[in-house]
């Protein structure tokens, strides 16, 4: 069943991330999904310690809830929680879903994922039960392949292709780690990122040399 045709029940979509730091195509991915599959809302979620990110250091988990905070501050569909971040260890999507189910009884869970993540499901923590628990939204991109996903995802695209749909968002060429680096080389990332965030990054101090993670 389409996402978009579920009328009877609220849909909360839930985009996580490092967010280090937020940009305009986190925002754009966001709108796109909000108002493609008409969901209730945009629910951004910064991970504490993404299990595939354990070799760089990444940015405190204050600053990072802070910009995020900042990016959506004007935009009513958007809310920011700290969920993950209040809990110890790495990251695990089936159990951020399984407390955001408690959470929210009501709503019909959306996770919104671009087609990388979708392509390496099958290695995720439990993503069985990612896929018992949620509807999977994908950013799709010009030139996918089913085939490309049924290989992926083997037996589990199959018995679960009723809760993956595809969207299309805006192609932007921009990475949290293209931010960093232009900041480093004292570079601007005016128009990459909302102002309120470019501010913060230069007032903080944050991405230059010898400043990097927490």
């Amino acid at each position: 069943m389409d996402v978009a045709q579920q009328e009877t029940q609220q849909r909360l979509g839930i985009l996580g991330g490092t967010f280090d730091p937020i940009h305009i195509g986190h925002l754009c991915l966001a709108q796109a999904a909000l108002e493609e599959l008409h969901l209730s809302q945009i629910l951004f979620m910064p991970a504490a310690r993404p299990p595939h990110k354990q070799d760089r250091a990444v940015t405190s988990a204050q600053a990072r809830m802070e910009m995020v905070q900042r990016a959506v501050a004007d935009n009513p569909a958007f809310a920011v929680s700290d969920l993950e971040l209040a809990r110890s260890g790495p990251s695990y999507t089936v159990g951020t879903l399984a407390q955001l189910g408690r959470l929210y009884p009501d709503y019909q869970l959306v996770l919104i994922i671009g087609l990388d993540s979708l392509l390496d499901m099958a290695s995720w923590h439990r993503p069985e039960e990612i896929l018992q628990s949620s509807h999977v939204a994908v950013a799709a991109r010009p030139g996918f392949s089913f085939q490309d996903i049924e290989a992926r995802l083997g037996s589990l695209f199959e018995r679960y292709r009723s809760r993956i749909h595809f969207f299309s968002a805006p192609l932007l060429d921009i990475s949290s780690t293209r931010l960093r680096e232009l900041v480093r080389r004292g570079r601007s990332i005016r128009y990459l990122t909302p102002d309120e965030v470019a501010d913060f990054v230069r007032r903080e101090g944050l991405y230059q040399e010898g400043n990097e993670g927490e």
